[in-house]
């Protein structure tokens, strides 16, 4: 299938490891001009050369301007934006009832302000050219709330309930906006949370890995290339009739439709 992708240039944000760096190789081979960034320039810059047409730029989308000065970066050396991959890492585990007012906050810093700063960004230009992508690399928390993920949970939550109300509003001018959702995907990430997991419960992360791939019906983890197929499908052009969607990559984890 041709994504028809080649000349487009895509920011993915996050994207010197795990899930953000399979999306922006995904994207780079179906001929995307891929912006990588990255809090290490130097690993940012590292992947974009073995990338064709992709530049690495060290962004940290944490502080105040960080959103405003990736975005002026990229288009100055790639020109306007055309796909935007929204990414990030998640807050620490923890309980529910023990979420803090400040928990709350650094969960709408990391997960929800900077992500909607990227789309007034960027989003004017891909409404004038008539054709543009949004999606978020979000969480399976979304569809269910995981335990043990209670900031984490919120945080998506609240970014979903955004992109899914922007979508309506943009579709008529040629811009999707999308959520993929990934389960147990084997990324450093989830192999920090089963660490987080075996201590706090005294086993192994072995162990605690073990039971995890038991509630998945695939009876595996899923790997980040079949992850970044899906979120280079959704940003390509054969799926321009599909937004406002929240898609579960999760090897059948969410029981739920």
């Amino acid at each position: 299938m041709n994504l028809g992708l080649k000349g487009r240039t895509a920011l993915v944000c996050a994207s010197t490891q795990g899930l953000g760096e399979a999306t922006a190789r995904a994207l780079a081979a179906e001929g995307a001009s891929v912006v990588v960034c990255g809090r290490s320039g130097d690993r940012a810059r590292e992947i974009a050369g073995e990338l064709p047409g992709a530049i690495g730029i060290a962004a940290d989308l944490l502080a105040a301007d960080g959103p405003e000065r990736l975005v002026a970066a990229a288009t100055e050396a790639l020109g306007a934006i055309d796909v935007l991959v929204l990414n990030g890492p998640g807050p620490r585990p923890g309980a529910a009832a023990d979420v803090t007012a400040q928990d709350v906050t650094e969960a709408v810093d990391a997960l929800v302000r900077p992500q909607q700063r990227l789309v007034a960004l960027t989003l004017p230009g891909m409404r004038e050219r008539g054709w543009g992508r949004v999606l978020a690399i979000g969480s399976s928390g979304v569809a269910a709330p995981l335990p043990q993920l209670a900031s984490s949970n919120l945080g998506r939550a609240a970014l979903a309930a955004y992109l899914k109300t922007l979508a309506a509003e943009v579709a008529a001018d040629g811009v999707t906006v999308n959520l993929l959702l990934p389960g147990r995907i084997g990324t450093q990430r989830v192999a920090r949370l089963d660490a987080a997991a075996a201590e706090r419960t005294g086993r192994s992360p072995a162990e605690v890995a073990a039971e995890s791939r038991r509630t998945i019906p695939a009876g595996r983890y899923g790997r980040p290339e079949e992850f970044a197929a899906a979120a280079a499908f959704l940003c390509g052009a054969p799926a321009s009739y599909v937004t406002g969607v929240a898609l579960r990559c999760d090897g059948g984890l969410i029981r739920s439709l």
